[in-house]
């Protein structure tokens, strides 16, 4: 039994003819999707949230983010999320789904972005004065376009989309930067690969090497990317996607705690446990305590 519920985007549509994209402003979207999003729940969809005004927490797949004037929010399909905001929270939210970006950008796809094919790269972009201007001001003609009946109006959602997505990878790219470009753009190019396969085997695959041998790199220089591109070892890297995993299992299924471990990959029940406090400060079953309420 799933207890985290999964939203689709026609949830929200309020009788519109499309189901693949979903614009409104945050103040209105909270009225609309109340006794949708009042509980920590999941998207099959990808979102985008810029918070203009107020204040709160935003927490996703268990990590909480502080929420103010210039937050800027990215979520993929499957991420667990809920939120504390203030009374008088304002700001914008789209959402859309693969098929309305990719089938429109071919050679462009989704994970492309940073913040949206990879587990390990922050959720939220604070925004300078200046970058929260110039989204705010992209994110208001996405609205008023989403609105209108213009000619090749989709055409122009899908700019303005890609023109966000663009924007804010460039801004999550700075701290790579900083060193050369040229390695900068190869060490990110393997760490998605690195990300790609960790999704593909972490629940029987958790060594270094089993990873940098798929790569043909090896251990030492899989780290060093590991630690450019998100400041983590490698190891780090899949004992976190494991542990995210394990979370999202305590969280939605009903199954025992051994069973879940055994799941992943770990055969000793105690060892799982350990692996599972040093990752994330508690005991799976303070874990349950404290979110499955």
């Amino acid at each position: 039994m799933n207890s985290i519920s999964v939203l689709h985007i026609d949830l929200f549509q309020s009788g519109r003819n499309t189901s693949h994209f979903y614009f409104n402003t945050m103040k209105e979207h909270l009225v609309v999707g109340h006794r949708h999003i009042e509980k920590p729940h999941r998207h099959d969809f990808y979102a985008a949230v810029l918070f203009t005004k107020g204040q709160g927490i935003h927490e996703i797949d268990f990590q909480k983010y502080d929420v103010s004037e210039g937050s800027l929010f990215f979520l993929s399909p499957g991420q667990i999320h809920s939120w504390e905001l203030s009374e008088d929270i304002d700001g914008y939210i789209f959402f859309c789904s693969q098929e309305f970006y990719e089938m429109h950008y071919v050679n462009q796809k989704l994970r492309n972005f940073p913040f949206f094919g990879s587990v390990s790269f922050p959720r939220k972009l604070q925004l300078d004065p200046d970058e929260r201007i110039k989204n705010k001001a992209l994110f208001h003609e996405l609205g008023r376009e989403h609105q209108s009946q213009n000619l090749m109006k989709e055409g122009l959602i899908l700019s303005l989309m890609s023109h966000i997505f663009i924007n804010s990878a460039r801004l999550f790219s700075k701290e790579i930067d900083r060193h050369d470009s040229s390695a900068s753009l190869s060490y990110f190019k393997h760490y998605q690969d690195f990300e790609n396969l960790i999704e593909q085997h972490f629940t029987e695959q958790k060594s270094i090497s089993y990873y940098a041998s798929l790569l043909g790199i090896t251990p030492k220089h899989l780290n060093r990317i590991a630690q450019t591109v998100v400041q983590k070892t490698a190891t780090d890297v899949i004992t976190e996607r494991v542990v995210l995993e394990a979370k999202r299992m305590l969280m939605y299924l009903d199954e025992s705690l051994v069973e879940i471990a055994f799941r992943l990959g770990y055969e000793e029940y105690s060892y799982f446990v350990r692996v599972f406090r040093k990752c994330s400060g508690m005991t799976p079953t303070q874990f349950m305590r404290k979110y499955k309420v």
